[in-house]
């Protein structure tokens, strides 16, 4: 198909694709669950004597989804889909994760996942953009470092809305609202005439979150689309052309996406707590009433003879009150209000009961229970995380999805730098490394995503440790071969005095480690040195 790059092509594409979410009334669905979880939830309601409790049984819920799929940090593996590794690729894998590893410190990535299954959560879809910032520099020899941004789902346009797969769209755009001042100065570092300059103006958003006061600024597209198997991008506003078609040279979107719950044949998915509201308005409505019955009943009321008491009655304390006549008949008895049914409170909380159970959020899994039966509680915990398994499986795609973009963007971006990574020993090197490498290993790398403890070097540590004071483990030498690099100071050292005093008990001179043998030429030894390209 034949994209089209023209700004006003450009606009007619997004003003299609808005039409598309307003079919689907994304905007309005997004509007209300975002003031429902924030507790905003008698938004409209025109009842000024009305009190308006919130009782806010989506937001606990929903931060107990979040806090369970995020309660363990996320790792991801490298490594070759088949085969064994060379020590040259064996390094390699070690230099990639190491990278990986920083992007997600210097991104601050732990931040932004949370971030990102609260809006799938609430809004219903998770999105994050990620791009190369040339200017920032890591290093004396690393110019340029990978940013990630987080992208509302309302501000994100699939090219085919009806298909899910971001790799598989014939074009992607994202929205953004910038101010004018800036976008022209843009504008301006790319060339972009003077005339066409002037033609950028502020817009507004009505479909925008929270922007109902917003000024003085512009929509800004940006479009990403493949062309000859790689990725190219343009931006405009309505009119001009901002920056013109670029080849980024990556093969995948620089995009991830996911969707809390899946909805066929379209790109947005549903909310949890979207089918939900209208518990929510009846729970909070049933509270109200229930206010205002024990405001005007709860009380008794005093029922005088006003023409005995001709001022009328008083409710100040101690005053005394006139009367004509013989006081015993002037009052003639306190009537009591109509006391309020407990079915309403009944089903006030059988209400609540069966939503939080709906949504699969129990008391043992809230912590609303008495912890007597500790293992009991433990049980029926865990087996209240399993209908949060399809968000975690989500998620960790989600993540490992953009695992792969930065290996891609790594290998069109990093070129030649100066990388710190650690070596068998668990000693810090420092080598000049190419990227561009990457374009060998970029089909044959393995990236395995989950929770960190299922690769935790404390649970691996506290296990060898076990294992030797137990007995099981007798060899101090496999001991310390069995700990992860950086957990003890000079390893290698100790580990080649034991081996040593061994071969001295058995009659024999310790062999010389290959690690602290001279290497012809300098240089460290059994550590290959990456050079760059001459």
């Amino acid at each position: 198909m034949k994209i089209k790059t023209e700004p006003q092509e450009i606009w007619a594409e997004y003003e299609k694709a808005v039409s598309y979410n307003q079919e689907i009334n994304l905007y309005e669905t997004v509007r209300q669950n975002e003031d429902f979880f924030i507790g905003n939830q008698w938004k409209g309601v025109n009842a000024p004597d009305l009190d308006k409790p919130v009782i806010n049984i989506l937001k606990r819920v929903v931060s107990y989804f979040i806090a369970t799929i995020v309660s363990d940090d996320v790792a991801a593996q490298v490594s070759l889909f088949s085969g064994t590794a060379d020590e040259k690729t064996d390094i390699a894998l070690k230099i990639i994760s190491s990278s990986l590893d920083e992007i997600k410190e210097l991104a601050k990535l732990n931040s932004k996942n949370r971030d990102a299954i609260r809006n799938a959560a609430v809004d219903g879809d998770a999105c994050m953009y990620f791009y190369f910032d040339a200017g920032e520099q890591l290093g004396d020899m690393a110019m340029g470092r990978i940013e990630a941004e987080e992208i509302d789902n309302t501000n994100i346009l699939f090219g085919n809305p009806q298909l899910c797969d971001v790799q598989k769209q014939p074009y992607i755009m994202l929205v953004m609202r910038k101010t004018v001042e800036s976008v022209k100065e843009e504008a301006k570092a790319n060339g972009v005439s003077k005339d066409n300059i002037e033609q950028i103006l502020a817009d507004d958003d009505p479909n925008g979150i929270n922007r109902e006061n917003e000024t003085g600024k512009v929509t800004v597209l940006i479009k990403f689309w493949k062309q000859d198997n790689t990725v190219w991008w343009t931006k405009a506003t309505q009119n001009v052309v901002i920056k013109k078609p670029v080849n980024t040279g990556y093969k995948l979107y620089p995009i991830t996406y996911f969707s809390w719950d899946k909805i066929k044949n379209c790109y947005h998915g549903q909310s949890c707590i979207t089918g939900l509201i209208p518990n929510q308005i009846f729970i909070n409505k049933l509270f109200a009433m229930s206010m205002e019955h024990v405001k005007k009943m709860a009380f008794p009321k005093i029922a005088y003879n006003r023409q005995m008491i001709p001022t009328g009655w008083s409710n100040k304390v101690g005053q005394a009150i006139p009367v004509e006549g013989n006081p015993n008949e002037a009052v003639s008895r306190e009537i009591g209000g109509a006391d309020m049914s407990s079915q309403v409170v009944m089903l006030i909380e059988k209400i609540i009961d069966y939503t939080r159970d709906t949504m699969g959020a129990s008391d043992a899994a809230l912590g609303n229970i008495r912890p007597d039966n500790t293992s009991a509680i433990i049980a029926v915990q865990k087996s209240s995380q399993v209908p949060l398994e399809l968000q975690r499986m989500a998620f960790y795609q989600f993540v490992e999805d953009y695992y792969r973009i930065f290996l891609d963007m790594m290998r069109v971006n990093y070129g030649v730098r100066q990388v710190n990574f650690s070596d068998a020993n668990g000693d810090a090197q420092t080598a000049i490394f190419d990227f561009s490498q990457l374009n060998d290993l970029f089909l044959k790398l393995n990236v395995d995503v989950g929770a960190s403890s299922y690769w935790s070097e404390l649970a691996q540590v506290s296990t060898i440790d076990n294992l030797f004071s137990q007995g099981i483990i007798q060899d101090a030498v496999l001991y310390l071969e069995s700990i992860p690099d950086g957990y003890i100071k000079n390893k290698q050292k100790l580990i080649s005095e034991l081996k040593g005093r061994e071969a001295m008990q058995n009659g024999f001179l310790p062999e010389m480690p290959y690690s602290d043998r001279p290497e012809a030429g300098g240089g460290q030894a059994g550590i290959p040195m990456p050079q760059p390209p001459m």
